[in-house]
């Protein structure tokens, strides 16, 4: 049984940070994932990608809309992928969810990934 948890999401005003935590349940990252992944979704849009990390953490990618303000990280021993989020913007403000993948495909759609958390809610006031 596979399970990904994210948590961490809240409000918090313009120019403020959160970090979201993502911990996988039922596997292992280090062994496991391929990649891991964030994406977003605010109301009435798709589900964008924002950035990925690759297994052993040296390689990630990051959409520009959040580049130079999020950062991504993991904790191995935890079990965990961090989201950093820095300088936050209204425009920010989506329904967060973390992915995982283990089919080699760490692109920036939403098939590339397999597993799924269940969403976290962030939302940035001005």
């Amino acid at each position: 049984q596979v399970q990904l948890v994210e948590s961490g999401g809240g409000s918090v005003q313009a120019g403020g940070s959160l970090r979201l935590s993502c911990t996988a349940v039922g596997y292992s990252l280090s062994t496991i994932a391929y990649c891991m992944g964030w994406f977003r979704q605010a109301p009435g849009k798709e589900r964008d990608w924002i950035a990925t990390i690759y297994t052993g953490g040296r390689v990630t990618h990051y959409a520009d809309s959040v580049k130079g303000r999020f950062t991504l990280s993991q904790d191995n021993t935890k079990n965990t992928l961090y989201l950093q989020m820095n300088s936050m913007k209204p425009e920010d403000t989506s329904m967060y969810y973390c992915a995982a993948s283990t089919l080699r495909l760490c692109g920036t759609s939403r098939d590339d990934y397999n597993y799924w958390g269940q969403g976290t809610q962030v939302t940035v006031s001005s």
